[in-house]
């Protein structure tokens, strides 16, 4: 299908979005147009996928390795028990490609690293973050500043998460609110803290409007603020993120995070 226009399929599709004054036919046409990456497919990247191709983002990359496994299924809800052992990557393509026939997929079954990112995001407008550890989140923020790429940062913890957007215009990176990595051993991964299946949703969810909205060019972008939820308490809150300088400039990949 031509991306210079809306097919009448795209446009019976996406009504309720295009009716909206923020969108319309232009910023529908905006997100047919954009390409983005996730990397990641497990309690974030799922959500993430779903709504921004239900919601008609033209070019979606899914990067990650990992096979299904049953504790995935708890909170994971693109697959199911009968994806056991199979690779994300492939049946979440597949699922989406059902969802939205009209979505173009990259496929990446690999591990991001050092030696690859820089030619896998160079192609695409915006980047998400969907992983589950330190160090792939700093070398994101890290690659995206060197390609000049914005990138949605989400992260969650038991009952509370997190949301914001890195490299954004001139706005901060993820480097400007931790210089650094915490000490490994300082923290405990979901497996062992726990985590209630419901919330990836939300912040994933949460990512997927961010990148809608500046793809479209609507709304506040949560660039340099942090927004917190926490649904043991119902409490949202938010923080601003100030820009150091020194922390924008990096020129090269470490070869360890």
């Amino acid at each position: 299908m031509s991306p210079e226009k809306l097919s009448d399929r795209e446009l019976r599709r996406y009504q309720r979005q295009i009716i909206l004054p923020d969108i319309g036919v232009e910023g529908q046409l905006k997100l047919k147009q954009a390409s983005v990456l996730v990397i990641g497919v497990g309690g974030l990247g799922t959500p993430i996928l779903q709504y921004l191709s239900a919601g008609g983002i033209g070019h979606i990359g899914i990067a990650d390795n990992d096979m299904v496994s049953e504790s995935n299924l708890q909170r994971q809800v693109l697959f199911g028990s009968n994806d056991l052992g199979k690779l994300k990557s492939i049946i979440a393509r597949d699922r989406l490609s059902s969802l939205n026939p009209d979505i173009d997929f990259d496929i990446y079954n690999l591990r991001i690293n050092a030696d690859n990112i820089l030619d896998i995001i160079k192609d695409y407008d915006l980047v998400f973050d969907a992983t589950d550890n330190f160090a792939t989140r700093y070398l994101i923020n890290d690659a995206c500043i060197i390609t000049g790429k914005p990138w949605v940062y989400g992260a969650i913890f038991k009952f509370e998460g997190q949301v914001s957007v890195f490299n954004y215009g001139e706005g901060p990176t993820l480097r400007c609110l931790f210089p650094s990595p915490p000490v490994e051993g300082s923290y405990l991964p979901p497996e062992e803290s726990g985590l209630l299946g419901i919330l990836p949703g939300m912040i994933g969810c949460y990512q997927a409007s961010e990148a809608i909205k500046i793809i479209t060019g609507y709304g506040e972008i949560l660039s340099g603020t942090m927004l917190s939820v926490n649904i043991k308490t119902n409490s949202f809150h938010s923080f601003d993120i100030p820009v150091v300088e020194k922390n924008r400039k990096i020129s090269r990949l470490q070869d360890k995070y």
